[in-house]
């Protein structure tokens, strides 16, 4: 670790920590993109009247972070370039951000998630458009929850794939705790990633937050199977905000007003199957590389 960035995760540790509620994270971080450092801007905050704080607040948050350090874990600041750009496009993107595992600057993901008690052909879509994604060379992006989450991720791992597990706790924990192992497999050959303090238990605040960091994580989203009050149509709504495109597979239709007000919002497309699905990604991820040729040849012209 850079000193310099050290000193910029550190002095955005004591922004967030003294941040009480998520409205004072979010003016936090927008405060320290403006001044383009969170070091820059807590050094620019008014002195305190308790004299030494800041720099016990400091010292403290160096503490964090090589504890943090010791056991693996990853840390990176929105202000600073290691951060994942996938990320830093959004515009509610985490202040920090937590990892276990490989963590890609270029990693290309697609996010495959659904209901937590879905049918056996939900299952089975979900593990084939996975195991589809990693034929691509895409990582599989999971909230690594039952159903859907499990069996796409078991099907990528199977494959031999990259998961990148973007969860709803700090990164000590696993829910659900019968995922214990398959989030060991994540990071032994991928990557998890949490917008949460380590130790932040999984509560009814969390699980949106996280799907709002994993939309901003992929490509596009693929939700499988969805009910009506299903956290994943969160995650829609999300990746819409986020411009990122969504495929809803027909049956998400059924019985979910929230899927059908998605139909007129840009970018957001039904598949019929399997094939269809891989197909919709598979021009999604040829975008980017579209723009650059199409780029290249204007700088050619006479």
């Amino acid at each position: 670790m850079q000193e310099r960035w050290g000193d910029e995760r550190a002095a955005m540790v004591v922004l967030l920590r003294r941040a009480r509620t998520e409205r004072q994270e979010q003016e936090a971080v927008a405060r320290a993109m403006e001044a383009g450092s969170a070091w820059r801007l807590l050094d620019e905050v008014q002195p305190s009247l308790f004299g030494d704080a800041e720099q016990d607040e400091l010292a403290s948050a160096r503490i964090e972070l090589e504890r943090w350090s010791a056991q693996d874990i990853g840390v990176r600041a929105l202000t600073e370039p290691d951060y994942p750009h996938q990320l830093s496009s959004a515009f509610d993107a985490p202040g920090l951000v937590f990892t276990r595992g490989e963590l890609r600057s270029g990693d290309a993901g697609v996010a495959v998630v659904g209901s937590r008690s879905a049918s056996p052909q939900g299952l089975a879509q979900a593990a084939a458009i996975a195991r589809g994604l990693v034929a691509s060379e895409l990582s599989v992006v999971s909230g690594l929850a039952a159903g859907i989450d499990t069996a796409a991720t078991e099907a990528a791992l199977d494959a031999g794939g990259r998961v990148v597990g973007v969860i709803g706790t700090g990164v000590y924990h696993a829910y659900p705790p019968e995922n214990l192992a398959l989030h060991r497999r994540v990071v032994a050959s991928g990557l998890v990633l949490s917008p949460f303090w380590p130790d932040t238990p999984p509560s009814k605040t969390t699980f949106p937050r996280r799907n709002g960091t994993m939309s901003a994580y992929c490509r596009a989203t693929v939700i499988v199977a969805a009910g009506p009050r299903s956290g994943t149509r969160i995650q829609a709504r999300k990746a819409v905000e986020h411009g990122r495109p969504v495929i809803l597979l027909r049956s998400v239709l059924e019985g979910n007003d929230w899927a059908r007000e998605l139909l007129d919002r840009p970018d957001v497309q039904v598949a019929d199957d399997v094939d269809e699905v891989l197909a919709v990604l598979d021009d999604i991820v040829r975008r980017p590389a579209d723009v650059d040729r199409l780029l290249r040849d204007l700088v050619d012209l006479p």
